[in-house]
């Protein structure tokens, strides 16, 4: 089942600082990820993942640094700060008000 642009559009920011809240990430490795915990349901190009993390980064709610041994392949992380923390939770407490409120009217557990 695909779901609708629209509905994802309003998500991905709290989705992308709670993966990097747990860890830092590189891109596609958060591509990946978000796949699996979806399973399979949220499936991110390159293209849609790395200008939000621009705008993360411009917003200072994620910053980024190199990473990897010399000789081999580095690659570019992205870690939460503390502004990020802070939206996090704001974020957060939003999504729990809104989708109970959601799930509320459209009968939770019908499903």
């Amino acid at each position: 089942m695909n779901v609708n642009k629209e509905l994802l559009k309003g998500s991905t920011v709290t989705m992308i600082l709670s993966l990097v809240d747990r860890q830092p990430m590189y891109g596609y490795e958060m591509i990946k990820e978000l796949e699996k915990l979806s399973d399979g349901v949220f499936a991110f190009k390159e293209g849609t993942l790395y200008p939000i993390l621009h705008a993360l980064e411009s917003e200072g709610l994620v910053e980024s640094f190199w990473m990897g041994e010399e000789g081999a392949r580095r690659r570019k992380y992205y870690r939460i700060t503390g502004a990020g923390k802070t939206r996090l939770k704001e974020k957060r407490a939003e999504w729990i008000l809104f989708s109970s409120s959601v799930n509320r009217i459209i009968g939770e557990g019908i499903l």
